[in-house]
């Protein structure tokens, strides 16, 4: 049981299981901000200005808590790949990532008691082969069409997915390590399955 409120500026239910799985509960507090891109904007630095002003968003309203947000973006030969906006664009990003490694980069921020602290985990995925039949199926169980890049390696994304190297719980959309050591660098501990100051602020 956390002795910090904990809000989540994320609608994502892979965030919320991650937080669930360690124990830390909280509250979803959707961030609603404009997420374009600013003219050469580096993708790293892009997600991690989108997750800051998601936490920044969110957090006046949420009070007196920790607010942790995110962002997720899947970039393959400098190209950022978003939600498709339907299953013939999915295909073709499936078919960009097949066989062959992309990067996923997922920003984090946390604000707490006046504190605020970002960062971004990019790990390396690569995809085995795909071939037409298998990218059709695929897009037929609906998993892609709300993730970017269009696959979900927490579902039947899975199996398309020959190696990770870096943080696997970033290409779910959440570092947990990294994530930990934010809070802590804002005046909180964990302590396996709780959140407390780490010092009266």
């Amino acid at each position: 049981m956390t002795g910090v409120r904990v809000v989540l500026a994320s609608g994502s239910p892979r965030r919320r299981e991650l937080l669930n799985m360690i124990g830390v509960g909280h509250e979803i507090m959707p961030a609603d901000i404009d997420e374009r891109y600013f003219p050469g904007e580096d993708p790293p630095a892009h997600s991690e200005r989108l997750a800051r002003e998601k936490a920044a968003a969110v957090a006046p309203r949420a009070g007196r808590c920790l607010t942790i947000a995110a962002d997720t973006i899947v970039v393959v030969d400098g190209d950022v790949l978003g939600k498709p906006r339907d299953p013939a664009e999915a295909a073709e990003m499936l078919r960009r990532l097949s066989g062959r490694s992309h990067t996923v980069h997922t920003a984090v921020a946390v604000r707490y008691g006046g504190s605020e602290a970002s960062a971004v985990e990019s790990p390396s995925v690569t995809f085995r082969s795909l071939d037409a039949e298998l990218i059709k199926a695929y897009i037929a169980t609906g998993e892609p069409m709300d993730k970017a890049g269009s696959y979900g390696i927490q579902g039947f994304g899975a199996t398309l997915v020959s190696r990770v190297e870096g943080d696997y719980f970033a290409v779910m959309g959440l570092p947990l390590h990294r994530t930990m050591q934010l809070v802590e660098s804002v005046g909180l501990i964990y302590r396996f399955g709780g959140l407390q100051p780490s010092a009266p602020r």
